[in-house]
């Protein structure tokens, strides 16, 4: 089996577009993701740093509250506490539309697919009401610039946000015989080394034990965060001395971040992390049961790459079973959402200047009836890959609602059927799709049927 462009921008990218050719080659894709990234550059999000409002702007408020000397300095900062509350709820809008404006219009697909893989392994959830803006900032910062470069800059970098720290409660960790503890001990939490090691790096049923789990644990206290700070590693939260993880000694006389970002590096380089990630990345863009042969052969090409993403990419779009013809993996609603904007050419205008009741009622109350709240899985280990998961009568319902009422509220002109059908599952769509399409009583109808068909659902 061969290249198929076609294949490419379903399989592999944001779907395709009547306005935007997909890739020609799998040389094409692996150069869009080394060159630019345009589509960020093209409807930008800050990242975590530059957010506003930032997490010090809220406690800056809180403060102010906390402190004001009478009623109406406390209700003037009760009213700006307010206004910043409003603020992140227009920022998480603002960063929905830009997402959706990347897939819908950018050329490099796989990019945007890839971030949103990296960003559900490195799964987090806002621990507040005021933080429900960040997780798009924490994608941008510590995920969408590492997909084309080497896993343990990633692993370090999704480690050390502020997100990751304060979703697992590693702030509250304090290492037993550490300075911190001698006057308030908040106890060692485990939540971070297990999730590393189980999720992020070697994977369930690798090679590690619950003593590797406590150590782990031990060398992370002082890696922390809060909202005037940011992270940062505090020594005397640490506990001191060496530690032990799979064999390997960390640490010593003094405490520092570095033996943190020592142990990272090693886990990424680990074997069993390597045929993890293969694992799961086969299984996200190929099939439910990958070919052993393709995930031994992705997992070596990342450990000779020394944790090169690309590499281990390169061997996925080269096997044969990349190009089989059969759609096997249903979309998730996100990527169904995205990749109908991109096939209808909604105009970037449109989302971007959409206003923040019209992105609720036509793109984020829908993905939480079909089943995927935005950025909001129920737990750390990110959303889930079976088909059932999003097969559900709710699901599809959700869906063909969507695909028969919404796109006559994004098109002042919707396309006519015949040639759509062609836009959205190219130039071989199933025969009964085409007639359905074509057979349809309104233009509404025939563009929603061939959404709704279980040719567009499936990648």
């Amino acid at each position: 089996m061969s290249f198929d462009p076609i294949l490419a921008a379903i399989r592999f990218g944001t779907g395709l577009s009547p306005v935007i050719l997909p890739p020609a080659s799998v040389d094409e894709m692996l150069d869009w993701l080394a060159g630019p990234d345009e589509a960020a550059q093209r409807f930008p999000i800050p990242t975590y740093a530059d957010v506003y409002p930032s997490p010090r702007d809220f406690r800056a408020a809180t403060l102010a509250i906390n402190s004001a000397p009478d009623d109406a300095a406390e209700a003037a900062a009760r009213v700006l506490r307010d206004d910043l509350r409003a603020a992140a709820r227009e920022a998480v809008i603002a960063f929905i539309k830009a997402e959706m404006a990347r897939a819908a219009h950018g050329r490099d697909g796989f990019r945007e697919r890839l971030t949103r893989f990296w960003a559900d392994h490195f799964t987090v959830r806002p621990v507040n009401g005021g933080a429900r803006h960040l997780v798009s900032p924490y994608i941008e910062e510590a995920i969408r610039p590492n997909v084309a470069g080497r896993f343990d800059d990633m692993l370090i970098a999704a480690v050390e946000s502020p997100m990751l720290i304060l979703y697992f409660n590693q702030h509250q960790s304090m290492g037993p015989n550490s300075k911190a503890a001698e006057h308030n001990d908040r106890g060692l939490n485990e939540n971070l080394a297990r999730e590393v090691l189980e999720l992020h790096t070697l994977g369930v049923g690798g090679s590690y034990g619950q003593t590797d789990v406590r150590e782990f644990a031990e060398l992370l206290t002082g890696v922390t965060a809060n909202a005037r700070n940011g992270a940062y590693f505090r020594a005397q939260q640490a506990e001191p001395g060496a530690e032990t993880v799979l064999g390997r000694t960390y640490g010593g006389a003094e405490e520092s971040i570095e033996h943190v970002r020592h142990a990272l590096r090693d886990l990424a380089r680990h074997p069993d992390t390597a045929h993890h990630l293969a694992q799961k990345l086969a299984v996200h863009f190929l099939s439910a049961r990958p070919e052993a042969d393709l995930i031994d052969a992705m997992a070596r090409a990342y450990l000779d790459g020394d944790t090169h993403l690309p590499a281990m990419y390169e061997v996925m779009l080269r096997h044969a079973s990349a190009w089989q013809p059969q759609l096997e993996k249903v979309k998730q609603p996100v990527d169904f959402v995205a990749s109908a904007l991109r096939a209808l050419a909604v105009p970037e205008g449109v989302i971007l200047d959409a206003s923040m009741q019209r992105v609720r009622q036509l793109i984020q109350r829908p993905l939480s009836v079909m089943g995927q709240t935005w950025q909001a899985p129920v737990g750390p280990d990110g959303w889930p890959e079976a088909d059932e998961a999003w097969v559900t009568p709710q699901g599809m319902a959700g869906r063909i609602t969507w695909a028969m009422r919404v796109p006559e509220r994004l098109l002042e002109v919707l396309p006519d059927p015949r040639e759509f059908v062609f836009h959205a599952l190219g130039p071989n769509p199933p025969e009964a799709v085409v007639f359905a399409a074509g057979a349809a009583e309104t233009v509404s109808d025939g563009v929603g049927l061939v959404l709704a068909s279980a040719a567009f659902q499936r990648r």
